[in-house]
């Protein structure tokens, strides 16, 4: 019996970095469900009118950059003091959202998970987002330039990487730059119906996939696109009130989706707020 093989992981050397960083945080979970309807009719419409896909991660970081324009407290990362004990808990707040999107790619010959930035999401179109993310999952996204610092951090000695990861994360200035100012991360496109992952930042949201399920509409049954919203908040710099307000806000702007509140619209066939309220199918209903 031979014993385990142990295979060097130089693609991931920046995800255990980071995954060190973050372990100092105090994640605090909260999930709620989402009633997708009107994000989908948008999605349906835009294919019909001009046969562009907009993702549904687009509509979660337009979201993310209304609600957190309303609540600039949660838009923040805790600041760095060395040693923490002897000084007083400091919190940097932004006035710019910058989205941080966790990717699946390759690096290094690896599987492995890339960061991408998507700066100023407060006022960002649906469509200027999702051109956005168009550029981030398209071929060869690891050789892209936003991704030369990651590159270089995987090729340096270990005890090179973990300093110069550090010292990236102490420089408030260039923090928005490199680590966003709230994470968002999406498994969506596979059978997972929700997770919590901690991305670093105040708040990080993580979304499932989209299932249809019986919902309660105005006393009737009816079948609805739903989606698990999964929200994880450092109870250093946020507290679960404020928490629940921002996830309770997400929801809104999901569930209440129009492209006049600052998507571009994509034709006649996408109704309005005011036009359609999509019920859903409606079931049989109970006989007992």
């Amino acid at each position: 019996m031979t014993g385990p093989r142990i295979v060097p992981v130089q693609g991931r050397r920046h995800t255990v970095y980071f995954q060190e960083f973050a372990a100092r945080q105090r994640a605090v979970f909260l999930d709620t469900e989402v009633d997708m309807a009107r994000v989908e009719a948008h999605r349906e419409a835009a294919r019909d009118a001009s046969g562009r896909t907009f993702s549904r991660v687009s509509y979660v970081l337009f979201a993310v950059g209304r609600v957190l324009a309303e609540y600039p407290a949660a838009n923040a990362v805790m600041a760095p003091g060395w040693p923490s004990r002897w000084r007083a808990p400091r919190v940097a707040r932004y006035d710019g959202v910058t989205a941080k999107l966790a990717l699946d790619r390759e690096l290094q010959g690896e599987r492995s998970v890339l960061s991408a930035l998507v700066p100023g999401v407060e006022r960002a179109g649906l469509a200027e987002i999702q051109q956005r993310v168009d550029r981030y999952r398209g071929p060869g996204t690891d050789q892209l330039p936003e991704f030369a610092g990651v590159r270089k951090l995987v090729r340096l000695p270990v005890p090179l990487g973990r300093l110069a990861f550090g010292l990236a994360m102490r420089d408030l200035a260039r923090r928005e730059q490199v680590f966003g100012t709230v994470s968002v991360s999406s498994l969506g496109h596979g059978q997972v119906d929700g997770f919590h992952s901690v991305g670093g930042t105040a708040l990080t949201v993580n979304l499932g996939r989209v299932v249809d399920r019986p919902v309660v509409r105005d006393g009737a049954v009816a079948v609805v696109p739903v989606m698990r919203l999964n929200l994880a908040f450092d109870h250093r710099v946020v507290d679960g009130a404020l928490a629940s307000d921002v996830l309770g806000a997400l929801k809104q702007q999901l569930e209440e989706f129009d492209d006049r509140s600052g998507a571009e619209p994509v034709g006649a066939a996408v109704r309005t707020a005011d036009q359609d309220r999509r019920p859903g199918r409606a079931l049989a209903p109970d006989r007992r």
